[in-house]
């Protein structure tokens, strides 16, 4: 029994003893029991202190009656600690880091364990101790904290990269329970190992003009970790590339030095190198690491000779050439040359490019010839430039080409005179009085052989300058003048025309002028006179059209015979009624008229073969004064019945003429119809005195035309 309980107040006849509590009727039950009558208390099952380490209960002294004789008592039951349980460590395996090299005392871990027995008794004093480290011995443990330091110097991560250590706990300071653990202590790496190249010499070779390609590789060993800065390679070039041909670089998976080409090489001018490369850590060597006997190497780079492509070293080639070069001229010599000078290669040539097809070229020499006459201007000209391309190809295996690109400045010969523009005009007989006239001139060539221009009198006939004179109105315009007057009629004047170039071009033209009848304000009085004399050429008359438009008006209304004025004006206006403007027509052209339809009958439009029949084709009406015709005949279209097509080619004909100012040969009128009315307009100049005319007429003609009438009438 653990022990056995009285009450002071026995009764006779016996006292009944009970407990209660943690153990009794409480969680953990029946632990405990109690004998009723002796008092006395028993153990029933195995304690655990690590579980319970004391129980409080509760004592009860009744009479036989169930009468509780004293108050209740407390009886606390402690359970003694025993050594039951070994130490714990709190973790199967421990780890820790400690730098290669360092200094005994250097502490790396802790490992520490626990005891579920007392700890206030030697049941739970542990000591630390261990078992197994390797015959080196490099590592200690303090026996109370479990504290692992380094015991001794020497510590060399490529001799021994990781040490395992066993530890033992032991309970009883030591001598008790015991339990064991592993402590593993990585050393980590410092850069005391400098790289080493593994031979002294390393030989590559390359091709010859390739860039950016890797010629080889160098190898060095390093015994720090692979992959840490310490173990990193870094390669310089020291000595070998003055032209900074090559470089180098860190393979970093493999450490190994990659030897490129960043410049091409010349097998010609060189066909060997030998570099110098030297190695080291990305890292900076520790001091106390020993110094590489392998810390440089040389390199022998070999350029391997191949075929090369030949060079123009001149690209592109500019020449100047001057217009009207004739054919077969030799302009230049366009070669390239062939870089391969250790092999023997022949170079061939031929035009690439060559859009006018005007040139030529010499396949072996390289000549350039002019093929046909260089003209100027052309399409093919981009700024007076002409451009070719020059292929030059070697008889290599498989053979290599070069382009060439020849420019030719077709350089502006003077080789045009001016041309009269126009060649024909009307002028006032009277000097100072409107007795002049704007002239004018083109040059087909390009400046300075252009304006500005010259105009004169022809040297050969002085008596000119009686009665005319030349001054200069601009670069490219004269005015011509009237010294004195003049009667009316036509006159030829002989011009001598000259441009500004060098040489200058000089060429004696014909003007054809026609002197009118001066009137009041200075102009032409008679304008339908001068027009039909001076044929149809623009001239500084033209500023007085509208003048001009008021003779016309007054010439429309003068159309009719003496005879049968009023009758016929009495008609016309009986039959203003009907459409009479198929009988007015606008023939473009001095003369003709209703008795003239057969010089321009329709029918030589349906029919063009008539033409062929003639013996010269018809007198042009609209040519001026001394133009001959034109010198080459209009060319029939293949299909008689194509009208549109025999028109076009009659007026290229005739803008093309330089005889004859620009107006078509043919031209389409409306037919009239038979029996008009109208007389002639030929009528109007049968009379040139204003007292035979009759102007009362107009009056009738409504307002427009009734202030003519009372200026004429």
């Amino acid at each position: 029994s653990l022990g056995q309980i009285k009450s002071d107040k026995q009764q006779p006849g016996g006292v009944i003893y009970s407990i209660k509590g943690p153990g009794v009727d409480e969680e953990p039950l029946g632990i405990f029991s109690i004998d009723k009558f002796s008092g006395k208390v028993f153990l029933n099952a195995m304690l655990d202190r690590e579980e319970n380490d004391r129980y409080r209960l509760r004592a009860f002294a009744l009479d036989l009656g169930g009468v509780t004789l004293e108050d209740p008592t407390d009886l606390e039951i402690i359970v003694v600690d025993q050594n039951d349980n070994r130490p714990l460590f709190r973790q199967d395996v421990f780890t820790g880091h400690v730098v290669e090299g360092a200094e005994p005392g250097t502490c790396v871990m802790t490992v520490d364990a626990t005891d579920a027995d007392d700890p206030d008794t030697d049941n739970a004093a542990l000591r630390y101790s261990i078992l197994e480290q390797g015959t080196a011995g490099m590592f200690s443990i303090n026996a109370t904290t479990g504290e692992i330091c380094t015991a001794r110097s020497g510590l060399d991560r490529e001799t021994m990269g990781v040490y395992n250590l066993t530890v033992q706990a032991a309970d009883m300071s030591g001598d008790g329970l015991t339990t064991t653990a592993m402590a593993v202590i990585y050393l980590e790496d410092i850069n005391d190992n400098p790289p080493e190249f593994t031979k002294e010499e390393f030989s590559m070779e390359v091709e010859e003009q390739a860039t950016g390609v890797d010629v080889g590789k160098v190898f060095v060993h390093d015994k720090d970790l692979v992959g840490s800065p310490s173990w990193l390679a870094k390669y310089t070039i020291l000595e070998g590339d003055p032209e900074g041909a090559f470089a180098i670089h860190t393979d970093p998976h493999t450490n190994d030095g990659v030897l490129s080409v960043v410049k091409p090489l010349d097998h010609e001018v060189r066909d060997r190198f030998e570099l110098t490369v030297s190695v080291q850590n990305e890292q900076p060597l520790e001091p106390m690491a020993p110094a590489s006997p392998r810390a440089l190497a040389t390199v022998q780079v070999r350029v391997r000779d191949v075929n090369e492509a030949p060079i123009f070293r001149e690209n592109p080639r500019r020449i100047s050439v001057l217009e009207g070069t004739p054919p077969s001229t030799p302009i230049t010599t366009y070669t390239a040359s062939d870089p391969d000078t250790h092999q023997i290669q022949t170079l061939t040539y031929a035009l690439l490019y060559d859009p006018a097809d005007w040139l030529q070229l010499d396949p072996h020499a390289g000549t350039v010839r002019t093929k046909r006459e260089l003209l100027h201007p052309s399409a093919f000209l981009q700024g007076g430039w002409y451009i070719a391309l020059v292929l030059a190809r070697d008889d290599a295996e498989p053979p290599l080409s070069a382009t060439g690109t020849l420019s030719i400045e077709i350089l502006e010969v003077n080789d045009h005179a001016p041309q009269l523009q126009p060649s024909a005009g009307v002028l006032c007989g009277r000097p100072g009085r409107g007795g002049t006239l704007l002239l004018g001139a083109t040059d087909d060539d390009r400046p300075p052989h252009g304006a500005p221009f010259h105009f004169q009198l022809s040297p050969q006939q002085p008596q000119l300058a009686r009665n005319w004179s030349i001054t200069r109105f601009n670069v490219t315009h004269a005015v011509l003048a009237v010294l004195a007057e003049l009667p009316e009629g036509p006159y030829s004047l002989p011009l001598l025309l000259r441009d500004s170039g060098i040489p200058p071009q000089e060429q004696q033209q014909l003007l054809n002028v026609s002197v009118c009848h001066c009137g009041r304000d200075s102009t032409c009085q008679d304008g339908a006179l001068a027009a039909a004399s001076a044929g149809a050429g623009i001239t500084l008359g033209a500023l007085l059209i509208i003048l001009g438009s008021s003779i016309l008006l007054l010439a429309l209304g003068a159309a009719r015979v003496r005879g049968r004025r009023r009758a016929l004006r009495k008609g016309l206006l009986e039959r203003s009624r009907d459409d009479m403007r198929d009988n007015i027509l606008n023939y473009d052209e001095q003369g003709g008229g209703e008795e003239d339809q057969d010089a321009y009958d329709i029918n030589q439009l349906r029919h063009p073969e008539f033409f062929s029949a003639r013996a010269k084709p018809p007198l042009r009406r609209d040519a001026p004064l001394s133009s001959g015709t034109p010198l080459a005949p209009r060319k029939l279209p293949n299909s008689p019945s194509d009208i549109e097509d025999f028109i076009n080619e009659g007026l290229e004909a005739a803008d093309n003429d330089p005889s004859v100012p620009p107006y078509d040969t043919a031209l389409i009128y409306d037919y009239e119809g038979s029996g008009s009315v109208a007389s002639p307009l030929s009528s109007i100049v049968s009379s040139l005195t204003d007292e035979d005319q009759d102007y009362d007429y107009l009056s009738e003609w409504g307002p427009r035309f009734r202030r003519l009438a009372d200026l004429y009438g």
